[in-house]
């Protein structure tokens, strides 16, 4: 099926630093003044994501096992969280190791409120606009998790490295019948910077990461949420 083809996309490291005891501004200031001379090449916003699983929750199961070749299937808007979510997309995150590739496709609009269930997922993959091989992929999958922050972009001019600034952590459990978005988990506290980079950079990498006053960690806003939401 084209979502999972080998040639859609290249891989490429992403790395991944928790940052505590800072303020975003602190943050900010520090990406700005790393000696790689980052700007910005898009303004700020609100990134809004439903994380899909199958219902023995295989990719969480695989994550937290560090299998090495693992996915991770979410759909992502941007804007409001609820209410109508334009011009949504369909992403599959393929890991091998440590370096991953995403593949993305259109989704279809919906609504996400209080009438958002399995049932109503289901007719959406039933939308003509969305080509038959995508439904047929997400046939045995479900709607788990809802993951929303606010993100910084930053990049070199020369486009080999990209950082960004995630703060604002939003987690909510939509695996019930009927979903009222009352158990969810905020986290203001920590905050996610991710440089991402291609294969062919890994050695020139070093000298970026070694600038920063973070420490390398692992991290899955998946598993994250999941963690704090479900179990």
């Amino acid at each position: 099926m084209k979502i999972i083809s080998n040639e859609a996309a290249a891989f490429r490291y992403e790395r991944k630093f928790i940052v505590e005891q800072m303020e975003p501004a602190q943050v900010y200031a520090l990406i700005k003044l790393h000696p790689a001379f980052f700007y910005e090449p898009y303004p700020p916003r609100y990134i809004n994501n439903i994380y899909l699983d199958t219902p023995d929750m295989k990719y969480y199961e695989e994550n937290v096992s560090g299998v090495k070749d693992r996915r991770k299937v979410r759909i992502r808007w941007y804007g409001e969280l609820f209410g109508h979510a334009q011009k949504p997309t369909l992403e599959l995150k393929i890991k091998d190791g440590l370096v991953g590739r995403k593949v993305s496709c259109p989704f279809p609009a919906f609504d996400l409120d209080k009438s958002f269930s399995f049932k109503y997922f289901q007719k959406i993959l039933k939308t003509p606009s969305l080509k038959p091989e995508y439904s047929y992929f997400l046939r045995d999958h479900i709607p788990v998790l809802v993951n929303r922050y606010y993100r910084w972009y930053f990049a070199t001019v020369d486009g080999r490295f990209r950082v960004t600034l995630d703060i604002n952590m939003s987690y909510y459990n939509i695996r019930s019948l009927h979903n009222i978005f009352l158990y969810h988990f905020e986290n203001r506290h920590n905050f996610i910077v991710e440089l991402k980079y291609g294969i062919d950079q890994d050695t020139s990498a070093a000298q970026v990461v070694n600038h920063f006053p973070f420490s390398l960690t692992k991290n899955s806003k998946y598993v994250q949420g999941i963690d704090n939401v479900l179990y």
